[in-house]
Parts: C-alpha cells; structure tokens; sequence
C-alpha cells in the first residue's frame, strides 16, 4: 500500500536536493504529473516523515487529516440543513474505500480536497477573496479541483458581475504562478505540460467507470471528445436551466449587480435566498453548495476514466446531492441503497461490466433527480416588499 507514497517522495526528493527542471522530478510510478502545490506540501511530509522513512507517521497525520476533512463537511452540511443525520453515519464509518485513500494509500487527492472543503466553508462566510485563494491552492495540488471551477464562476459573476469577479481570478492565478516561479525560470515549457497536462492518457486496467467498454474504444479521441462535449452541454444546461431562473437572461450575470434589472439594487444575502427560491427551495448557503457540487458530479460523470483513489473526489458531496431536493418519507430507504450501490461499485477490484455499468446507472440516477428535483417553480420575480436589501458586507469585497 505504500507504492504510491514511496513514488511521492521519490518526487519531491529530487526538488529537495535542487532540481528546479519540472521534467527530470520523477518516481517509480513514473514523471510528476502534479502542480507546484503538491511539490510544497509533501516536501514537508517529506521532512516530517525522515524523507518519508516513518510511514506510520505519515499514516498519523493523514488520519488527522481525515478528521479535519469531516469537520470541514460537517460544517458545509450545518449550514445547508438539508441532510439528515442518520447519513452522517455511511459519510464516516461506511467507507473502506475512503479509509484506504486517506490512512492506507495516502494519495494527494484527500489533501486537495480538504483544502476545497476549507474553500467552500471561506465561501458561505462571504470571504470570497479567501476563499478563492484556497480554492487555487487546491487546485496547485491536483487538477481535478477544477471540476468545481465552473460553479464557482458563475457564482462570483452571480455575486460580483464580470468586473467584480476579475480580482477573484487574478487571486487565483496569481497564486499559480507564485507556486510555479522556481520551476517557470528554469523550464517553464516543462513544468506546464508536466502539471497541467490535460491529455494524459489512462490506463484501461486501473479504470472504474468505463470497464464495459472494449480497450480500443476508451483509448479513442473522438470518445474523449464526446464525452468533453457532454461535459460542457450538462453544464451549460444546468447553468442556464438549474443554477440561474430561466425568466432572466443568463447575460446579465455579467453586469454589475446593482444595475441588473429585474433585480434589487444589491446582492445580498437576503436577495440571494430570493433569487434561489425562484428556481429550488434552497436557503443561500445550501444554494452556493447546490451549484459547486452539481458542477464537479457533472465532470465526474463524464471522466474519461475514474480511477480508485478518485472517489474521494465526490465522495462527500454524494449526501447533499441525493437530498438536497424535496424528500418524502419513503424516498429515503432508495437513496441510502443508492449510496450502497456506489459504494459496492468502488469496492470491486478489479473493476468488471457489472460494476461499472451499475456505477453509471447510479450516476444518471442522481443527474436525474438533480434535474427534475430542482426544476423552477413559479415564483414572482418581485422580492417580498418586508425584506429590505442591506449592503454588502466588507468582508464580502
């Protein structure tokens, strides 16, 4: 279990001892195929560890790490008050698979995204600049993060219009490039095919989503470029249908937000919630989760190929996108098996037809009551007249 581990540090053990040439950082498992991000933060495991010798360590502090991670979920799903607690239970202790991610195969994916978990939390407190720096950080460590940048778009122009939301991105890419300045000023072709190589191939044999499919077929271009496509029309459909009400044009997202029409002179809290409840009975919080999770389940959907340790990626949203829409009593017991299905799939090793077709019929399942679930309802467009906006908060800028 520590093949993966011993690979990273191999890694990092070449920057420790100088090289800045992104090209010649490679492990057993082969080249360095992670941004900068990651090169720092499992440098210091790389020192805290004894160069990475103390794997019990390191088992240790992935451990805590997994419990800081639930933490920061909880705290998510506290704020959006659409689970049930019960789920909590299958969320912490129902998991092998996530078990051996964090303490047993200590991949970086656990460390991305409890970094995205701490972004999220900056974002339902409205400190937006925060939050978009972690967000950044997160994706420094491991490129799927960006399977939430679509959402986090929108909202920023849903929050701030386009000229509001440039300083958000320029936070974000800044920080990219302040973590890559070592390796850009030595071989700055290198490190960007190297950390940001968005054509790597996979390999069929680790592949979970896609065994049914012959070889020849999930190595073929057009069937990645098909499944691109279905990417960007389920998020220009639910961007346009399920994120912002149909009755206005989506085109005034990029105008600031006190001269949209109709709207109120300010995007508050208050205003937000109004605007949400035009397209799902969602309060504020539980809509800006609404549109991060639906955004990075659309991409998880249409992977070209999920390996084992990429169900953390989506692991801890699956919850909050089986009941964030309405729920009736009986409802219940077939969301929960539906959470045992997926379970079931990301334990069979190695993957077969079965279980990987049954791992998409479960997806589709949840795109479908993400769809149906969350359709607009007829509310009026005028604001209640008791609620008053109020500026927006400082921290907010």
């Amino acid at each position: 279990t520590e093949i993966d581990w011993k690979a990273y540090m191999q890694e990092v053990e070449g920057f420790a001892n100088g090289t800045l040439d992104y090209t010649q950082l490679k492990g057993d498992t082969g080249p360095l195929v992670y941004p900068a991000g990651f090169v720092y933060i499992f440098l210091g495991l790389y020192h805290a560890t004894g160069r990475g010798s103390d794997i019990r360590l390191a088992q240790y502090l992935f451990a805590g790490l997994y419990l800081l991670n639930l933490l920061l979920v909880f705290r998510i799903y506290c704020r959006t008050s659409k689970v049930p607690p019960y789920v909590f239970f299958f969320m912490c202790c129902a998991s092998y698979r996530i078990h051996s991610i964090f303490v047993l195969r200590l991949f970086n994916d656990p460390v991305a995204m409890a970094i995205l978990f701490l972004a999220i939390n900056l974002f339902l407190e409205e400190r937006w600049s925060w939050g978009c720096l972690l967000f950044s950080l997160a994706v420094s460590v491991k490129m799927n993060i960006l399977l939430f940048a679509p959402g986090l778009l929108f909202l920023l122009l849903q929050r701030f219009g386009l000229l509001g939301c440039i300083p958000k991105l320029c936070i974000c890419a800044l920080l990219q490039v302040v973590l890559g300045l070592p390796f850009l000023l030595v071989n700055p072709v290198g490190y960007l095919t190297r950390s940001f190589d968005l054509g790597r191939q996979f390999q069929f044999k680790w592949t979970v989503n896609w065994r049914f499919l012959p070889e020849e077929v999930f190595q073929n271009r057009v069937f990645h470029a098909a499944l691109l496509l279905a990417h960007l029309a389920g998020l220009g459909l639910f961007a346009l249908h399920r994120w912002h009400s149909s009755k206005e044009n989506i085109l005034n997202l990029l105008k600031d937000p006190a001269k949209r029409k109709p709207a109120s002179p300010r995007l508050t809290v208050n205003n937000i919630l109004w605007q949400a409840s035009c397209v799902c009975p969602l309060n504020a919080s539980a809509w800006i989760v609404f549109i991060l999770f639906s955004s990075n389940f659309l991409g998880v959907c249409c992977s070209r190929s999920l390996h084992y340790q990429f169900y953390v990626w989506y692991f801890h949203t699956l919850p909050y996108l089986l009941w964030c829409t309405p729920t009736t009593k009986l409802a219940h017991m077939p969301k929960v098996l539906l959470l045992g299905v997926i379970e079931l799939c990301w334990n069979t090793y190695p993957s077969t037809v079965c279980s990987s077709l049954s791992l998409h019929i479960c997806h589709g399942l949840i795109l479908l009551q993400l769809w149906y679930g969350t359709a607009p309802t007829a509310v009026s467009h005028t604001p209640p007249p008791s609620r008053k906006p109020t500026a927006i908060s400082k921290k907010a800028q």
